[in-house]
């Protein structure tokens, strides 16, 4: 199934013309979601994988006690976010590459927790993304997303169908459903969402908890 987001090399296009500005534009009003998605990806363990780390917006609200790879498709938000990593002497942040979250180079159970900050809409094949993520998990580990994630029901959810060609031009999907993910952590099978939390403006983002059932083999 492919996403709803854009090709590998639109996302490319789009973030290099926002890379210089993305902070600007989007550090207020994702705050609330970076804050609360770094606590539940470190309360999951202290080795957590960031993808989607653009500019590296989440880095300092990871505690000093973590040890977070960060990846990225664009060039772009990566040299942006070694940038800050440097700049703002993030110790904890371990390394920083341009990496496609379809095909991870990490090798299996790498890590406690997997975080994918405002992206998930915008991967081009979201499941074989998570998939991905759960490869690297450890057992009993955790998925952390935030992102803006609808019912599709009612006014709101024509509303965001009707504006999605706009959003994508900006680098953002409104047209992603929730269940979605939930239907692949239940396809899964090895997968339950412990928990869906509205976050900053008003709910209008969500964070999604999903965590791996623990395996002994």
């Amino acid at each position: 199934m492919s996403g709803l987001g854009n090709s590998a090399e639109d996302q490319q296009k789009i973030y290099r013309r926002w890379a210089p500005v993305y902070d600007r534009v989007y550090r207020g009003i994702l705050r609330d979601g970076h804050r609360k998605l770094a606590a539940l990806a470190a309360a999951a363990g202290p080795d957590i994988l960031e993808i989607g780390v653009g500019t590296g917006l989440t880095l300092g609200h990871y505690p000093r006690g973590c040890r977070v790879t960060g990846i990225d498709i664009s060039e772009h938000m990566i040299a942006r976010a070694r940038q800050k990593a440097k700049r703002e002497n993030l110790a904890h942040v371990q390394a920083l590459e341009v990496m496609d979250a379809h095909a991870l180079i990490f090798a299996d159970r790498s890590f406690d927790a997997v975080s994918l900050p405002f992206v998930i809409t915008l991967i081009p094949e979201p499941e074989r993304a998570l998939d991905e993520c759960a490869r690297v998990l450890r057992p009993g580990g955790e998925i952390i997303l935030a992102s803006k994630l609808g019912d599709g029901a009612g006014l709101q959810g024509a509303i965001e169908t009707a504006v999605a060609p706009l959003m994508r031009h900006i680098g953002w999907s409104s047209a992603f459903r929730l269940h979605r993910i939930l239907a692949w952590a239940e396809r899964r099978g090895d997968f339950a969402a412990a928990e869906v939390l509205p976050v900053f403006p008003n709910g209008f983002f969500k964070i999604v908890r999903l965590k791996q059932r623990g395996l002994t083999s």
